[in-house]
This record gives structure tokens, C-alpha cells and sequence, in this order.
């Protein structure tokens, strides 16, 4: 009995490194896919010679949402090692495919009056590798809800996997709009003046609304219809309750004071200020998704 249960540990043991050196494996082909997907980046010098904080951080927002996929990969149910670690790859390399697909809907449809891509690689804008960096973790955290989510056959996963990715993506999309109407200044323009603070309660609000998504994503797939109707209830959640968190840390947390002016109506924004407002985006949806 001893000898079969070290056999059972040390077959686990085996397995758990398996999976941890594909990991590894995976964050290599993310590298390689990263600079196939954006060729003109030239990575070393942004990261060690140009010293491009706003680079750095829309990279670590990359790699971050690759480990929340591998993370949701790797906690499903085991079908045997070699057939996990088929699964673990395929919707690993699907969901790094998806995550630039992101960055060029979100420059193009949530924020079009700028180029994402230039005000990070030529200009440095802080804000915007903020913004960059929450795009990718937040398509993380809904590409979570969706592999959690069980599905009946491999081939239904996919396609679930890849459909809750663009309804998450549409929604997000809108999301932004609407936080662009009711925000009190103007973020495309904010952000453009290289605000910090502007663009990191922007991110704030981006994660905020992901977090909402991935916890409407994470129930078992049963019928279109169900999972449609409890995104959308989720998201018109989530899109009423995040300003009202806002307007309470405004009155709360940074008393005597006013979000708007710390943020865009002084000389110097306030960044504190912006990471407030994107603290009580982000501290909402979690209470959002452990209450409802």
C-alpha cells in the first residue's frame, strides 16, 4: 500500500513539473508570437537601451494575461498528462492569437482617436501602456471565465472559448463608450497629454468591467441563451454600479476633494487620484462578483 501510494505522489509530482516546464515552453512561443505579431517592436532596445516604462508595463500586461489563460488551462479537468498538456497548448496559442486580435479592436472601436501602438513606442505615454496592459488582462480574465466554464466536446470549447471572447470583447468595447460619456472630461484628449492619471482610471474601469464579465462567464455552458442573458445582466450590473463606487470614493476616499480636479484640472494630474478611482472600479467588481 506504502509502495502504491508513493507511486500515485510521485506520478502527481511528475505531472505538476510536466505542466509547470509547459508553461515555460508556452511563455517562450508567447515571447516568439509577441515579436512575429509586431515586428517593427523592437523589444530589447524598448525594454533595456530607450528604458520605455510605458513598453514595460503594456508587456507585463501581456505576459500577466498569459499566465491567467495557463492558469485557467491548467485547472480544468485532467484527461491524462498527454492529453492535458494538448489541451493546455491549444488554448494557450488560441488565446495569445486572441490577445493581439484585442489590441486592434480597442484602438480601433474604444479608443480611435489616437494610435495606441505610438503613443507607447514614440512618445512613452504612461497612461497608455496602462491602458495596454489592462486591455490584455482584462481579455485574460474573460478568456478565464470561459475555459472554466465547462463545454461538452473539445470542438464546443473552442468555439465557446473563442465566442465568449468576442461578445467579452464587444462589451468591453461598449463599456468604454459609456465611460467616455459620463466621465466629466475628455479621455481620448487627457490621455493624449500623456495624463497617467486619466489613463490609469481608465485601465481601472477596463479590469473593473472584465473582472464583472469573467465572473458571468465561469458557470457551465448550457444554452446560448442562458449565457447571454447573464452576461448581459452582469454587464448592465456592473455598468450602473461602477460610477456609483466612483462617485463614493470621491466622497469618501479622497474627502474634501474632487476626483475630476486631481485628474485632469490642475497643472500636474494627480496620479494617486487616478489609482483611487481605478481601486474603486476594480475593489467594486470584486464585491460585485462575491455578493451576486
Amino acid at each position: 500500500m506504502d509502495i502504491l501510494k508513493n507511486y500515485i505522489d510521485f506520478t502527481s509530482l511528475a505531472h505538476s513539473v510536466g505542466y509547470l516546464l509547459i508553461a515555460f515552453v508556452l511563455f517562450f512561443v508567447g515571447k516568439i508570437m509577441y515579436k512575429l505579431l509586431n515586428p517593427k517592436i523592437n523589444i530589447t532596445s524598448e525594454l533595456v537601451e530607450k528604458d520605455n516604462l510605458a513598453f514595460i508595463i503594456s508587456y507585463v500586461g501581456y505576459f500577466s494575461a498569459l499566465v491567467i489563460i495557463l492558469i485557467a488551462a491548467i485547472s480544468g479537468e485532467s484527461y491524462g498528462f498527454w492529453n492535458d498538456a494538448f489541451i493546455i497548448a491549444l488554448y494557450s496559442l488560441i488565446g495569445i492569437v486572441l490577445l493581439h486580435f484585442s489590441i486592434l479592436l480597442t484602438n480601433k472601436f474604444a479608443l480611435p482617436e489616437f494610435c495606441i501602438k505610438k503613443e507607447i513606442l514614440e512618445d512613452k505615454n504612461e497612461g497608455t501602456g496602462l491602458i495596454e496592459a489592462a486591455v490584455y488582462v482584462g481579455n485574460g480574465f474573460i478568456l478565464y471565465g470561459a475555459l472554466i466554464g465547462e463545454s461538452v466536446s473539445l470542438i464546443e470549447g473552442v468555439i465557446t472559448f473563442i465566442s465568449y471572447w468576442a461578445i467579452g470583447n464587444l462589451i468591453l468595447i461598449l463599456s468604454s463608450k459609456i465611460f467616455c460619456l459620463w466621465v466629466p472630461y475628455d479621455i481620448h484628449k487627457e490621455i493624449e497629454k500623456d495624463n497617467v492619471a486619466a489613463g490609469t482610471a481608465f485601465a481601472g474601469a477596463f479590469i473593473g468591467i472584465s473582472i464583472i464579465l469573467m465572473n458571468a462567464l465561469i458557470d457551465p455552458f448550457t444554452t446560448w441563451q442562458n449565457s447571454l442573458i447573464d452576461i448581459l445582466s452582469y454587464t448592465v450590473l456592473g455598468v450602473i454600479l461602477l460610477p456609483v463606487m466612483r462617485f463614493i470614493a470621491d466622497k469618501i476616499l479622497l474627502k474634501g476633494r474632487s476626483l475630476n480636479d486631481e485628474i485632469c484640472n490642475q497643472e500636474k494630474p494627480n496620479i494617486g487620484a487616478g489609482l483611487i478611482e481605478a481601486f474603486s472600479y476594480i475593489g467594486s467588481a470584486i464585491l460585485i462578483v462575491w455578493t451576486f
